[in-house]
């Protein structure tokens, strides 16, 4: 199904949901196509997996084995999962620890946009973007402040520090 078609997502999750409607949060979850299976022990994760795989081949859905990772730590949805718990992407967070402020309306959505994906990280993001958002209100004249320089570097800071999660039980 082409991406390019406004519904195209939509249509592809309840696919999804559809194809695996029995099986999503008890003994796995799907996002476009993500998979994570889970289970109390190695051998129940394992049964899991082949009935997962069992049903993606009854209804003639395709894997890419190169972006498949089993039974370790991996990236899902911009997130590190691992036995430490759940952490943000080191790699994608570098990117905006060396990011300047910015200059343009633009540039203040592009940064909330992306600060933004790491939100439940960051305890209070909104009230520390309040300042940036306000630029982005309409009839606002651009004056990016020392309020709104604080503000932006409390979040590159919070971001680039942000701690291990662990997973609720």
């Amino acid at each position: 199904m082409p991406f390019g078609l406004c519904n195209a997502p939509g249509t592809f999750q309840r696919c999804m949901m559809a194809i695996f409607h029995d099986m999503i949060e008890k003994t796995m979850e799907v996002f476009m196509d993500d998979f994570s299976v889970f289970g109390d022990s190695f051998s129940t994760c394992l049964s899991h997996l082949e009935k997962m795989l069992k049903r993606c081949e009854d209804t003639n859905l395709s894997l890419n084995w190169e972006k498949s990772h089993f039974m370790g730590g991996s990236i899902v949805l911009g997130h590190k999962i691992s036995k430490s718990g759940i952490e943000v992407d080191r790699a994608k967070v570098e990117v905006i620890a060396k990011l300047p402020h910015p200059t343009t309306v633009k540039g203040v959505r592009s940064f909330l946009g992306h600060a933004g994906f790491y939100r439940r990280f960051i305890q209070d993001f909104s009230k520390i973007a309040r300042p940036m958002t306000h630029l982005l209100e309409k009839e606002t004249p651009f004056f990016f402040s020392e309020e709104c320089i604080e503000s932006f570097n409390t979040l590159k800071r919070k971001l680039t520090e942000a701690p291990i999660l662990i997973a609720p039980d």
